[in-house]
């Protein structure tokens, strides 16, 4: 494997060397995402979409992990990967079962999304000179993902108002997930053990609650 991969990476206020335990409290709140994952699972009641989402989220959780401790740029990729995965499968998951939309059409606006998801920082650092995602802490890359959630949250109220209402608040909760992540850096100075962990806690509801509403959409409870 080429050196650059082993590149040591520091990202978080918590870390302070590249020892494999300068982020613990960071490492250990990706614990998080494992109950979820398993919560959701339960809630699931054989619903293969839901669990396999669910076992997503468990990836989420020991890629993150695996990033807070080895923090180099593979470990990187197994942070981020599985929450893309995650992101954008849940957008399909939403467009064939909140909407009805046929598996085609599902498939079309979960890649329509995806470019808008790739294409939406290099857009912003041509917009405005600057490099958005450095300013940021790369939390401008889940913009996307707090439109979608909003989106589908409205387009839901006339449908279904409680999954409308649930996908709001869910919405909601991950704005102040994201806030956390994103002034992790300039939280240092205050408090060192930074913000990041706050991030994994509130986010790791967020998925959960994200799965639970669809898996009760599709048992017709509401």
């Amino acid at each position: 494997m080429n050196s650059s991969w082993f590149e040591p990476v520091r990202a978080y206020c918590e870390r302070t060397d590249a020892a494999f335990w300068s982020e613990p409290v960071n490492a250990a709140t990706n614990a998080a995402f494992l109950v979820a994952a398993l919560m959701a699972a339960l809630r699931a009641r054989g619903d293969r979409p839901v669990l396999a989402l669910a076992g997503v989220v468990a990836v989420v959780g020991i890629g993150s992990f695996l990033f807070h401790t080895l923090a180099n740029r593979w470990s990187m990729l197994a942070d981020v990967i599985p929450i893309a995965l995650f992101i954008h499968g849940y957008f399909g998951l939403a467009l064939a079962r909140f909407f009805g939309l046929p598996i085609r059409a599902a498939v079309l606006g979960t890649l329509a999304f995806a470019g808008l998801g790739f294409g939406l920082s290099p857009a912003l650092d041509a917009l405005t000179g600057r490099d958005v995602a450095a300013l940021t802490n790369g939390s401008v890359d889940y913009a996307p993902a707090v439109l979608a959630l909003f989106g589908v949250g409205l387009a839901l109220l006339g449908r279904a108002p409680w999954a409308g209402r649930a996908i709001l608040a869910t919405g909601g909760v991950f704005l102040v997930s994201l806030a956390f992540r994103t002034v992790d850096a300039r939280a240092c100075a205050a408090l060192p053990l930074g913000t990041h962990f706050l991030w994994h806690a509130l986010n790791a509801l967020v998925l959960y609650r994200l799965l639970a509403t669809a898996a009760r959409f599709r048992r017709g409870v509401g």
